[in-house]
């Protein structure tokens, strides 16, 4: 059971490492040919055919670059297709979902407390979800609203919101973001595979054999693209936000997650302006800073929206991380909540070692991880994953209580 758990960690630390290189491919070929696309100058000594030119320097060589609508005169030998990256991005982070969320989906995926469902119907759910979500977005492209650029991406934005508080009412926070990622990463890559690629090999394909390619297909492509180009900033925060749970473990993190689809698009903005050389619109930094100072508010989950009580008077007594004769029942509730898996050896099926590192056995770990302890189990409710040991809502007021309160008497 050891090795197992060994090789299954190793296998995950693999997993991610993968999907980290070729999503910074993927991302990294992205953002560069936007910015050459946007970027591109017309002048009139073009070869017949070209939109467009641009030089640039990089590495110590310059480079001279032209851009063909459809395609030169006469087609070369030798095409090199921008789409493993987007494939390999895709494939990577379906293993990294298999391996974490669905192989421990008791642990990360099922939060009983937000829906009591097997850890089958939960894969199901999850599975079903990244399917229905490319097949509703593809009609929608295609339907008449399609032919409205930005009346469409509107709509989508609905219904990405709709799918973020969906998602939260079916699994943990740090899943339910996970997932929102994983959704608009698969729209992403489908978009490449299903309709950017195909588009141009038919183009390719009528140049070969001397036809006239319908410009229907670009049209198609390029709209695809800016919907990729959108999105892309967002979906980084979704798979980076594991990582912040105040992000994920509040009551309103789909409303959080909302705000960073509009963050993606103001910071987009500013990038893509730039790039075509019409200004630097400032206000779109303006329009950031508003909405991620909104997020850091809704993070705390205000009592003014919550009701929630006053937390300093649900444990008066805590005035210190420790030493306080009140300090056993702090203890009490760490030790039954939360050290079975940060132990020296934890006791929890499948945990081997403390994760993160983080041991809260004695007084000293505890007042030494304070703060850890009221981010992710008082303020937030990424701790304990998935609810899985049954922490109440008194007591993670108790937990906010004490560290605040401590906070407060150190400052007297």
């Amino acid at each position: 059971m050891y090795e197992y758990a060994i090789a299954w960690e190793w296998l995950a630390f693999a997993a991610r490492w993968f999907h980290v290189i070729t999503a910074i491919a993927w991302i990294g070929s992205s953002f560069y040919f936007i910015a050459l696309d946007l970027g591109l100058v017309k002048r009139p000594h073009l070869p017949p055919g070209a939109y467009g030119e641009e030089w640039q320097v990089h590495g110590g060589g310059f480079y001279h670059i032209q851009k063909y609508l459809v395609a030169p005169a006469q087609m070369p030998e030798h095409l090199t297709w921008f789409k493993y990256e987007s494939y390999f991005t895709w494939i990577s982070g379906f293993l990294m979902l298999c391996i974490v969320y669905y192989g421990g989906a008791d642990l990360f995926l099922i939060d009983r407390h937000v829906l009591d469902i097997s850890p089958p119907t939960a894969i199901l759910i999850s599975l079903a979800s990244l399917g229905v979500g490319w097949v509703v977005y593809d009609l929608l492209c295609k339907s008449p609203l399609g032919r409205n650029t930005w009346g469409l991406m509107a709509v989508l934005y609905i219904v990405l919101v709709f799918m973020a508080w969906g998602y939260t009412q079916l699994f943990t926070g740090r899943a339910a973001f996970l997932h929102l990622g994983a959704f608009t990463a698969t729209i992403m890559s489908a978009n490449v595979f299903m309709i950017i690629i195909p588009n141009q090999k038919i183009v390719v394909a009528d140049l070969i054999a001397g036809r006239v390619p319908d410009p229907k297909y670009g049209q198609v492509a390029k709209q695809r693209s800016l919907h990729n180009n959108y999105l892309t900033l967002p979906v980084i925060f979704f798979m980076l936000s594991n990582h912040y749970p105040l992000s994920f473990g509040t009551q309103f993190n789909w409303v959080i997650a909302a705000l960073v689809f509009l963050m993606g698009v103001t910071i987009r903005h500013w990038f893509n302006t730039t790039h075509a050389r019409k200004g630097r619109p400032t206000w779109t930094w303006i329009v950031t800073v508003i909405l991620f100072i909104l997020i850091m508010w809704l993070s705390t989950v205000p009592k003014l929206l919550t009701g929630e009580t006053d937390a300093a008077a649900v444990a008066p007594a805590f005035q210190q991380f420790a030493g306080d004769p009140h300090f056993p029942a702090v203890k009490q509730l760490v030790s039954t909540r939360c050290s079975m898996c940060h132990a020296a050896q934890p006791v929890y099926e499948g945990i081997v070692r403390p994760p993160n590192g983080v041991m809260l056995e004695n007084d000293a770990e505890i007042a030494a991880h304070a703060r850890e302890i009221y981010v992710q189990a008082g303020r937030s409710h990424a701790m304990p994953p998935g609810n899985i040991t049954d922490i109440t809502p008194d007591e993670r007021k108790l937990l906010v209580a004490w560290f605040e309160s401590a906070v407060e008497g150190k400052k007297q």
